[in-house]
């Protein structure tokens, strides 16, 4: 077991998903999950709160000595990025920018297409990243917001024929305009990628594993991909309320009971300078 920490946190439970693809390549990192769940969700908050609640998740993190910390949250990635990296004291991996490069790598034609929530798709993070690793003249990207996946990912509905209606609704405009790659830009989407690729048949970018390869090439580690070995990580999960269902839905995220949760306030002594 390495002696490596690695923090990640998240606005719920989301983050999870992002959690297990770095188990997956780096099962001997030790880990840190934290989910603010009493306040989720962060995409209908104002920029300023959704900084200070950032600010302070770094600084939890920060406090429980980890040693980088994954922002496992597109909307924080896109909103707050540069908060935490200036509390977290240590190097800092969002979501925009590996998913970025990697669309524009996989991407044959360069139109690629762009789903999230409302918060990540208004804050232009994706689109701003693709064009300055892309270019402008042969790229063309189409973002569209698509809330309600987040709630039928969680209520488990991965192959309700509501989850396809909706799913094809919110991806018409993307088909349209003759995508052949789509970033999953929220971390809930991941979970709905078989019915997403049936209606879309595109080259699939989750942004979950591509931050996990950059964790390891900003570590120096020796990444490895195969079959998810939970019982060779170690993981201590802390969330700011613990919803009645968290364990049942942790499980769907990762594919394996979770064990001990602990409950983290992140109120409590914090610097009155974070934003």
């Amino acid at each position: 077991m390495s002696s490596i920490r690695i923090g990640v946190f998240d606005s719920g439970v989301g983050g999870l998903s992002v959690l297990r693809h770095m188990i997956a390549q780096l099962p001997m990192v030790q880990y840190v999950y934290l989910g603010d769940t009493a306040r989720v969700p962060y995409g209908n908050k104002s920029a300023a709160t959704i900084a200070h609640y950032a600010a302070q998740s770094a600084w939890f993190l920060r406090n429980n000595g980890v040693d980088m910390i994954v922002v496992a949250c597109n909307t924080v990635s896109s909103a707050a990025l540069d908060v935490v990296e200036s509390v977290a004291g240590v190097p800092v991996v969002g979501m925009i920018e590996p998913a970025a490069r990697a669309a524009i790598e996989l991407s044959v034609t360069k139109r690629i297409g762009v789903i999230g929530t409302r918060a990540t798709i208004e804050s232009q993070a994706y689109e701003l990243a693709l064009y300055t690793h892309g270019g402008t003249g042969n790229l063309t990207v189409v973002q569209h917001a698509c809330p309600l996946l987040v709630a039928l990912a969680e209520e488990g509905w991965l192959a309700h024929p509501a989850t396809y209606a909706i799913v094809e609704e919110y991806l018409q405009p993307l088909l349209q305009a003759q995508i052949d790659t789509l970033i999953l830009g929220c971390t809930h989407f991941p979970l709905l990628a078989d019915t997403i690729e049936h209606i879309a048949p595109v080259t699939l970018v989750d942004p979950g594993y591509w931050a996990a390869r950059q964790v390891q090439r900003v570590l120096g580690l020796q990444a490895r991909d195969g079959a998810m070995q939970p019982h060779a990580a170690h993981v201590e999960y802390y969330v700011t309320d613990i919803p009645s269902n968290f364990a049942a839905v942790a499980r769907q995220f990762l594919g394996f009971d979770i064990g001990k949760v602990q409950r983290a306030s992140l109120d409590a002594v914090v610097p009155s300078s974070l934003p």
